[in-house]
């Protein structure tokens, strides 16, 4: 399953690789699904807590592979993966197209 995270960081069409997601990530759906990350990551993905990063806007592809090796335990985080060990392979996918679709205005200083 790491394989497949690192290549779609990578930018490899997945399907060449045989891997062939059941459906895309929905964004509405991952909205719907973010109740609990809203307590640390903020009501719009940009956290108030400074132990916890901002999410909106990051990269899709990012949020997967973080998310998955939360809920693996490949990556530790007391509280990430706890909540990550609860996620199907869809909400992961959702949640990541939420936060990603999040559109963040820069204002250089």
């Amino acid at each position: 399953m790491k394989t497949i995270y690192a290549l779609a960081l990578a930018g490899l069409p997945l399907g060449v690789f045989g891997f062939h997601p059941a459906q895309a990530a929905d964004a509405a759906a991952g909205r719907q699904k973010i109740t609990t990350c809203q307590a640390c990551h903020g009501l719009d993905g940009l956290s108030k807590n400074p132990e916890a990063p901002n999410l909106a806007g990051q990269i899709e592809p990012y949020l997967v592979k973080s998310l998955a090796e939360y809920r693996s335990g490949d990556r530790k985080h007391e509280t990430m993966n706890i909540v990550a060990k609860e996620l199907s392979d869809e909400d992961i996918a959702d949640v990541a197209a939420y936060y990603a679709a999040i559109q963040i205005d820069v204002l250089p200083p």
